[in-house]
C-alpha cells in the first residue's frame, strides 16, 4: 500500500472552494476597460521586430496561468490538512504511575557522598542513581515533583522517559528555596496521582531533611495520600557523620533527617523506609524498589500519526513566488525599447 494510498484529510469539505476563482472570474463584475488613442505612424516595418516578443510574452502568461491554478489547489489541499498513520509500533506498557519527589533544599549542596572514587555532592549522587532507575523503568508513565521551600511539578506522568531524565539532570539546587516542604511535596504527589484511574500509583519521597516549610502537614498528607491506595516509599539520604578525609572536615554537616516521620509516612501507606548512607546504598535502594514495584512486559500497539500539510503549503508557496518572478519577467519584456539613432560624426 502506498503512501497517497493511506492518507486522510481532516477536512475534506475544504475541496468544495476549488472551483471559486472559476466563479470569480465568470461571474464578478470586470474592471472597466479604457479605450486610448491611436498612434498613427507612417513606418510600421520597424515595430514588426517585436512579433515575435509578443508570442514569448503570451507564452509567459499563460505559464502564470499555470502557477497560479497549482499554487490554488496545493493552498486548498493544505488547508484540507492531510494525514496518514506509520507503521504499528510495540510499546510495552504496565499502567503504573510512579512519581518520583526529589528534595532540592540548600542541604542537598552537601558533599558527604562519593562517586565513584570522589567526593560527590548529594545531589549529582540522587540524579545519577534516579536517571539509572527511570531507565529500568520502561512502560511505567513517570512524572517528577521537585521541592524546597515549595513543591512543584518538574515533569507531568509521561511514557517519555528520556524527557524524564533530562529536566532530572537539569535539577538546580535550592531553585525552590533553602528549607524541606515534605508535607507540600506529598499532598502535590496525591492530586497528582489520585487524578489517574488506574489503581497502581507510587510515590518514591527522597529527602535528606525534616519538614521545615509549607503549609501541610507531612502525616496528615500521608492519611489522604492511603486513602486514594496510594503507595509512598522513603529514602533518607546523607551520611551520619558527614565526608572526612585524614580526620578534618570537609564542610559537610549531619544529615539532619527525621526518620521518625519518614518511617511513619511509608507505614501509612503501605510502603517502606530506606536509609542511604552511601551512593552503593541507594543503588541497591532503587533495586529493592524496583522488586517491589515489578515492571510488566504487556505491550500496546501504537501507529504514530504524521501531518503532511507541510507538503502542499510549501508547493503553494513556491508556486506564487514562481508566480512573482516571471511578473517581474513580463513587465520588463513589455517595455518598448528605443531605436539606436546613427548620428554622423
Amino acid at each position: 500500500m502506498s503512501v497517497f494510498e493511506t492518507i486522510s484529510w481532516v477536512f475534506p469539505w475544504a475541496f468544495l472552494v476549488l472551483p471559486l476563482p472559476v466563479f470569480v472570474y465568470f461571474f464578478a463584475p470586470a474592471a472597466p476597460i479604457v479605450r486610448s488613442r491611436a498612434l498613427r505612424i507612417p513606418d510600421a516595418d520597424f515595430y514588426k521586430a517585436y512579433a515575435g516578443e509578443h508570442q514569448v510574452a503570451s507564452a509567459k502568461y499563460w505559464l502564470r496561468i499555470v502557477l497560479l491554478t497549482v499554487a490554488w489547489v496545493a493552498l486548498v489541499a493544505s488547508v484540507a490538512r492531510p494525514q496518514n498513520f506509520s507503521e504499528s509500533l510495540s510499546v510495552p506498557v504496565t499502567g503504573r504511575d510512579l512519581l518520583l519527589g526529589i528534595d532540592i533544599s540548600g542541604s542537598m549542596r552537601e558533599t558527604d557522598l562519593y562517586s565513584g572514587n570522589r567526593p560527590a555532592t548529594r545531589m549529582a549522587v540522587v540524579k545519577q542513581l534516579a536517571q539509572d532507575f527511570v531507565d529500568r523503568r520502561g512502560g511505567d508513565r513517570i512524572g517528577l515533583i521537585m521541592f524546597g521551600s515549595q513543591a512543584y511539578v518538574q515533569t507531568p506522568l509521561t511514557y517519555d522517559h528520556e524527557t524524564v531524565q533530562h529536566f532530572l539532570s537539569e535539577a538546580t539546587i535550592g531553585l525552590a528555596g533553602r528549607s524541606t516542604a515534605i508535607g507540600d511535596a506529598i499532598g502535590l504527589g496525591v492530586k497528582r496521582l489520585r487524578e489517574r484511574p488506574d489503581a497502581s500509583r507510587v510515590l518514591i519521597l527522597l529527602t535528606d531533611g525534616a519538614n521545615s516549610a509549607g503549609v501541610v502537614d507531612p502525616l496528615e498528607a500521608a492519611q489522604v495520600a492511603a486513602s486514594s491506595d496510594i503507595r509512598i516509599h522513603t529514602i533518607g539520604v546523607g551520611s551520619d557523620q558527614g565526608a572526612n578525609v585524614f580526620g578534618r572536615a570537609m564542610g559537610t554537616r549531619r544529615s539532619e533527617l527525621d526518620e521518625a516521620t519518614l518511617q511513619a509516612i511509608s507505614d501509612a501507606t503501605g510502603g517502606q523506609y530506606f536509609r542511604a548512607r552511601s551512593s552503593q546504598e541507594l543503588a541497591s535502594i532503587y533495586a529493592t524498589i524496583d522488586e517491589l514495584e515489578p515492571t510488566e512486559q504487556d505491550e500496546q500497539q501504537f501507529r504514530p500519526l504524521n501531518e503532511l500539510f507541510a507538503w502542499p503549503l510549501s508547493i503553494a508557496l513556491l508556486c506564487s513566488f514562481l508566480w512573482a518572478l516571471s511578473g517581474m519577467a513580463l513587465v520588463s519584456s513589455a517595455q518598448p525599447k528605443r531605436p539606436v539613432e546613427n548620428h554622423p560624426a
